[in-house]
């Protein structure tokens, strides 16, 4: 199936339509301890200091349900997928960032991370998912949270999230490091460094 036909499906450039949901990640899937998990939120905030939840108080923040496609960068898109979670406009609400934020970094197990411009993550559809049609993550797929960003492609949206820097200037995450695209927005096709125009992104 060519690249029209998949417009015409109403998927992103390059994207092919997946049936069941595939495993993708780099690196071990951590051991889920909920006596020492925690969700952090901290860097430029608009008080100073940090807001930090266990996950028993994370997981009774409000409930929102997000509808929406889900677009791997290795080209596969999933249609319709029904995310439960956290929306993070909640947690920018009840943990404001400071007022000249433009960027977050969104930080996991093992110190993996992923950069965000603040208004990518201030989107309606932005959520730390916790659950999917339904049912909670399995760990393969994130538990206990993963952050889902819709409207960019996945690797934005890092498993096994711990918490969020709010920054100041935009910084690269740890795939941007290593040759993916600064903004990834799917529409645009945006997979790789090599694509980037001046001023996607801080120099490597």
């Amino acid at each position: 199936m060519g690249r029209d036909e998949h417009r015409e499906e109403g998927l992103p450039p390059g994207q092919r339509p997946q049936r069941g949901w595939p495993v993708t990640h780099y690196g071990p899937v951590p051991r889920f301890r909920p006596d020492r998990w925690d969700f952090r939120v901290f860097g430029a905030t608009a008080d100073g200091g940090r807001t930090a939840w266990n996950h028993e108080e994370f997981s009774a923040l409000p409930y929102a349900t997000v509808i929406a496609d889900f677009h791997c960068v290795t080209r596969f898109s999933m249609r319709g997928m029904e995310w439960g979670g956290i929306a993070a406009a909640t947690v920018a609400k009840l943990a404001p960032p400071a007022d000249d934020v433009t960027h977050v970094m969104v930080w996991a197990e093992y110190g993996f991370s992923a950069n965000l411009r603040l208004s990518d993550f201030l989107d309606p559809q932005t959520v730390f998912a916790t659950h999917e049609s339904g049912q909670p993550l399995t760990a393969e797929h994130g538990f206990p949270a993963r952050l889902v960003v819709p409207h960019l492609y996945a690797w934005k949206g890092p498993k096994w999230v711990r918490g969020i820097e709010y920054m100041t200037t935009d910084r690269r995450g740890f795939w941007e490091e290593r040759g993916y695209h600064n903004l990834a927005d799917p529409w645009q096709e945006q997979r790789f460094t090599y694509q980037e125009s001046p001023g996607d992104g801080p120099e490597l």
